[in-house]
Protein backbone atom coordinates (compact mmCIF):
# COMPACT_ATOMS: atom_id res chain seq x y z
CA UNK A 1 0.00 0.00 0.00
CA UNK A 2 1.25 3.40 -0.87
CA UNK A 3 1.77 6.08 2.05
CA UNK A 4 -0.35 8.87 1.42
CA UNK A 5 1.28 12.27 2.40
CA UNK A 6 -0.63 15.24 4.06
CA UNK A 7 -1.57 17.21 0.73
CA UNK A 8 -3.09 13.80 -0.55
CA UNK A 9 -5.10 13.48 2.67
CA UNK A 10 -6.09 17.43 2.50
CA UNK A 11 -6.81 17.44 -1.27
CA UNK A 12 -9.21 14.71 -0.42
CA UNK A 13 -10.98 16.71 2.24
CA UNK A 14 -10.98 19.68 0.11
CA UNK A 15 -13.14 17.70 -2.81
CA UNK A 16 -15.03 15.73 -0.69
CA UNK A 17 -18.63 15.79 -0.12
CA UNK A 18 -20.04 16.78 3.49
CA UNK A 19 -21.59 13.34 3.66
CA UNK A 20 -18.27 11.85 2.68
CA UNK A 21 -16.63 13.61 5.34
CA UNK A 22 -19.12 12.50 7.75
CA UNK A 23 -19.14 8.58 6.72
CA UNK A 24 -15.36 9.39 6.92
CA UNK A 25 -15.41 10.70 10.72
CA UNK A 26 -17.92 7.58 11.18
CA UNK A 27 -15.46 5.05 9.86
CA UNK A 28 -12.77 6.77 12.04
CA UNK A 29 -14.49 6.56 14.57
CA UNK A 30 -15.46 2.94 14.92
CA UNK A 31 -11.72 1.86 13.60
CA UNK A 32 -9.97 3.66 16.78
CA UNK A 33 -12.40 3.61 19.42
CA UNK A 34 -12.56 7.28 19.71
CA UNK A 35 -15.42 9.82 19.39
CA UNK A 36 -15.09 13.06 17.61
CA UNK A 37 -18.06 14.53 19.83
CA UNK A 38 -16.19 14.99 22.97
CA UNK A 39 -13.56 17.77 21.95
CA UNK A 40 -16.67 19.26 20.62
CA UNK A 41 -18.29 19.45 24.08
CA UNK A 42 -15.58 20.45 25.77
CA UNK A 43 -14.55 23.66 24.04
CA UNK A 44 -18.71 24.10 24.36
CA UNK A 45 -18.33 23.60 27.70
CA UNK A 46 -14.89 26.18 28.14
CA UNK A 47 -16.87 29.11 25.76
CA UNK A 48 -19.54 28.96 28.37
CA UNK A 49 -17.54 29.22 31.20
CA UNK A 50 -15.33 32.11 29.63
CA UNK A 51 -18.66 33.85 28.87
CA UNK A 52 -20.00 33.41 32.54
CA UNK A 53 -16.78 35.61 33.75
CA UNK A 54 -16.37 39.31 31.77
CA UNK A 55 -12.98 40.69 31.24
CA UNK A 56 -14.24 44.02 31.64
CA UNK A 57 -16.39 45.29 34.50
CA UNK A 58 -17.90 48.53 35.34
CA UNK A 59 -17.38 49.18 39.33
CA UNK A 60 -20.76 51.28 40.75
CA UNK A 61 -20.65 53.10 44.03
CA UNK A 62 -24.59 52.41 44.91
CA UNK A 63 -24.94 53.85 48.19
CA UNK A 64 -22.06 56.24 50.18
CA UNK A 65 -22.67 54.93 53.57
CA UNK A 66 -22.21 56.64 57.01
CA UNK A 67 -18.33 57.76 56.53
CA UNK A 68 -19.20 59.99 53.26
CA UNK A 69 -15.80 61.72 53.89
CA UNK A 70 -13.82 58.75 53.95
CA UNK A 71 -15.60 57.16 50.51
CA UNK A 72 -15.50 61.01 48.90
CA UNK A 73 -10.73 60.02 49.93
CA UNK A 74 -11.37 56.41 48.56
CA UNK A 75 -12.64 57.59 45.30
CA UNK A 76 -10.30 60.23 45.16
CA UNK A 77 -7.75 57.85 45.50
CA UNK A 78 -8.83 55.25 42.90
CA UNK A 79 -10.34 57.60 39.88
CA UNK A 80 -7.43 60.35 40.56
CA UNK A 81 -10.09 63.01 40.82
CA UNK A 82 -9.96 66.56 42.56
CA UNK A 83 -11.90 67.07 45.75
CA UNK A 84 -14.79 68.87 43.97
CA UNK A 85 -15.10 66.44 41.30
CA UNK A 86 -14.99 63.07 44.09
CA UNK A 87 -17.20 65.24 46.12
CA UNK A 88 -19.40 64.99 42.52
CA UNK A 89 -19.76 61.73 42.04
CA UNK A 90 -20.17 60.64 45.44
CA UNK A 91 -23.06 62.58 45.73
CA UNK A 92 -24.72 61.56 42.81
CA UNK A 93 -24.81 57.90 43.70
CA UNK A 94 -25.26 55.34 42.02
CA UNK A 95 -22.54 56.51 40.07
CA UNK A 96 -19.83 54.71 37.68
CA UNK A 97 -16.26 54.82 39.86
CA UNK A 98 -14.40 53.04 36.60
CA UNK A 99 -15.69 51.64 33.88
CA UNK A 100 -14.42 48.61 31.70
CA UNK A 101 -11.59 47.83 34.13
CA UNK A 102 -10.22 44.15 34.70
CA UNK A 103 -11.66 41.67 37.15
CA UNK A 104 -8.78 42.32 39.00
CA UNK A 105 -8.81 45.69 39.60
CA UNK A 106 -12.76 46.03 39.78
CA UNK A 107 -12.33 43.46 42.99
CA UNK A 108 -9.39 45.95 44.66
CA UNK A 109 -11.82 49.07 44.01
CA UNK A 110 -14.63 47.57 45.64
CA UNK A 111 -12.53 46.09 48.35
CA UNK A 112 -11.25 50.03 49.02
CA UNK A 113 -14.63 51.62 48.44
CA UNK A 114 -16.03 49.11 50.95
CA UNK A 115 -13.22 49.38 53.79
CA UNK A 116 -14.58 52.89 53.56
CA UNK A 117 -18.17 52.09 54.20
CA UNK A 118 -19.78 52.42 51.09
CA UNK A 119 -22.01 49.93 48.93
CA UNK A 120 -20.40 48.97 45.92
CA UNK A 121 -21.58 46.94 42.87
CA UNK A 122 -19.53 44.90 40.36
CA UNK A 123 -20.79 44.33 37.18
Amino acid sequence: MAKLTHEDILAYLEVATILELNDLVKAIEEKFDVTAAAPVAVAAAADAGAAAEPTEVNVTLTEVGGTKVAVIKAVREITGLGLVDAKGLVDKAPSVIKEKVSADEAKEIKEKLEAAGATVEVK
